[in-house]
């Protein structure tokens, strides 16, 4: 799989062509699970090379300058590439019934619409109007702090990071770690390298943990390890807008 350099179908048929039942299962159990091949290595570099044409984004951030680590991230705008948009709406339709199990779960509010773009729409509503699609950009010794991707009150509980280069021949290390806070216990960590386009499905904020009481809220935070040599892209995929 991880060799393969075609794929038959659209993006959205790579994407409907998952063993969601599994994908599904391995979610709720861990809180992410990877995904086939979604991007040719082509596609994948094309993507990258995307990242030295600022006319795509909205802003830089400079991770280090605001202490969240070391490296460097762009905000498209919300004249997506026809891959990230496709991506987008292609993968909402598959998360949401999970996000809608979870809410019942916790008995949190499920405001998520059958569409991508009317929970957009309720985003901008709500004063969450900027898009929140990124590309990211790791060198030798960057990484990212253990943080959660919430910019408002409108959050969809899972997202997707997708890798662009590959691991052990691009570069060394960035594995993508995310930690657990578990009840009454002490944390627990996951690590997971990202082959060449294939997507990791993860927790935005939190996740539902069966306890002798039901269900209980389970926070997660997600980062990456320090990248010890080569440079390191990835994609990010955000199913809410951002303040």
């Amino acid at each position: 799989m991880i060799g393969t350099t075609r794929l038959p179908g659209t993006l959205s048929e790579r994407v409907d062509s998952a063993d969601w039942d599994a994908l599904t299962a391995e979610i709720n159990e861990y809180g992410h699970a990877l995904t086939g091949r979604l991007l040719t290595p082509a596609e994948c570099a094309a993507m990258t090379d995307l990242y030295d044409n600022p006319e795509h984004f909205r802003t830089t951030v400079d991770m280090a300058r605001h202490r969240f680590g070391s490296g460097q991230y762009r905000y498209f705008t919300h004249e997506l590439p026809d891959a990230v948009r496709e991506l987008r709406e292609a993968l909402y339709p598959h998360l949401l019934p999970i996000a809608r199990d979870w809410a019942a779960k916790l008995a949190q509010p499920s405001p998520w619409p059958d569409g991508l773009r009317e929970w957009l729409a309720l985003c901008h509503g709500a004063g969450q109007a900027k898009s929140a699609q990124i590309l990211l950009r790791y060198g030798a010794g960057d990484w990212n702090a253990l943080h959660r991707d919430v910019f408002g009150d409108a959050v969809f509980p899972l997202q997707v990071v997708i890798g662009l280069d590959v691991p052990g021949v691009d570069y060394r290390g960035g594995e993508f770690i995310m930690t657990e806070q578990r009840p009454r216990a002490q944390s627990r960590g996951s690590s997971t390298t990202l082959p060449q386009g294939h997507g990791l499905i993860f927790t935005t904020r939190d996740r539902p943990v069966a306890s002798q009481r039901g269900w209980s809220v389970g926070p997660m935070r997600h980062g990456v390890s320090t990248v010890r040599s080569g440079r390191r892209h990835t994609l990010g995929l955000v199913f809410h807008d951002a303040t």
